[in-house]
């Protein structure tokens, strides 16, 4: 097992949080480098991904690193039977870092078990998603100057979104309230509610999309229902398009409001939401090769501080 590995943001500290966003800021400013010549960075996506998987591989590509791996485990041997335990260790013999994506909670964690090459978690099911939530921090302490006390409000799908969860276990550092807006069937599953709980963190649980929720928030962050998660096609049928965000709704918000998605979206945001300056997912989605450039040169115990 490789102790650097990135695995869950709730193994991540306070300070650690801040070290990271504070590469993000300087990758920002120096996107393009040569610390990584030399390095190799395996990308195993089992489950589809477009953002992510390719903000990691344009991410190692600006540092001067390579890339291999496979976007589609279809193509790879796990498609003949081959176990996740071989696949890892036979990747470990050709990279410096494994970047994976899986549909299985725990699959990451896991991964680390069986190697000492250091393993970055792309997403493991509903579990969580952690470099997803540095790009989030990072996007939200960009738009808003801080990341203490804001009003975030999670909508759509708070059950499966491995996205929410983490994003709620690295914002307990920073005293949020949150709104949690969902459907009965896809609340916030118990254990965050016990979270926020024991963590004294404010919180609020809403099925209606109102207004008022909309304009008390500093951060709208919306999500879409995943057909992928559902077992009964006709549960899924009956909640995905139970809340819409339609530029109308946003008229009395916060002038510093910013809308989040880690998309890709379905319904849940309308288009004519895109042209709002408030709108920030797109943007967002460009802030994910900086937090990841971020994550990979710590995993991999390099400073670009000291490269440069």
């Amino acid at each position: 097992m490789n102790s650097s590995s990135f695995v869950a943001i709730d193994n991540i500290s306070k300070s650690e949080i801040l070290e990271l966003l504070e590469r993000a800021r300087y990758f920002e400013e120096h996107p393009n480098s040569k610390i990584l010549d030399g390095r190799v960075v395996a990308t195993l996506f089992f489950e589809p991904s477009t953002r992510t998987r390719l903000s990691f591989e344009t991410a190692v590509n600006r540092l001067g690193g390579r890339v291999i791996g496979f976007s589609d485990a279809s193509t790879s041997s796990t498609s003949k039977g081959e176990t996740l335990k071989d696949t890892i260790k036979m990747v470990s013999n050709y990279a410096d870092i494994i970047v994976m994506r899986h549909f299985l909670e725990g699959a990451a964690q896991y991964a680390t078990e069986v190697t000492d090459v250091p393993i970055v978690n792309a997403g493991d099911g509903a579990n969580q998603h952690p470099s997803q939530t540095m790009l989030d921090l990072y996007s939200i302490r960009k738009t808003q100057g801080k990341l203490e006390g804001l009003t975030i409000t999670m909508v759509g799908d708070l059950k499966y979104g491995r996205t929410v969860h983490s994003l709620l276990m690295a914002m307990r550092h920073f005293k949020p309230v949150f709104n949690f807006v969902s459907s009965p069937q896809l609340k916030m599953p118990e254990e965050y509610i016990n979270i926020c709980r024991k963590e004294g963190i404010e919180f609020h649980e809403f099925t209606e999309f109102s207004e008022d929720v909309i304009n008390s928030s500093d951060i709208l962050y919306m999500t879409r229902v995943q057909r992928e998660r559902f077992s009964d096609i006709m549960e899924y049928e009956k909640v995905k398009n139970l809340y819409t965000l339609h530029n109308s709704m946003l008229a009395n918000s916060k002038p510093t409001l910013r809308i989040l998605h880690p998309l890709p979206r379905v319904n849940e945001i309308d288009y004519d939401v895109d042209d709002n300056p408030k709108a920030y997912y797109f943007e967002q989605a460009r802030n994910g090769v900086f937090a990841r450039q971020a994550i990979l040169t710590k995993v991999l115990g390099i400073d670009p501080l000291k490269k440069n």
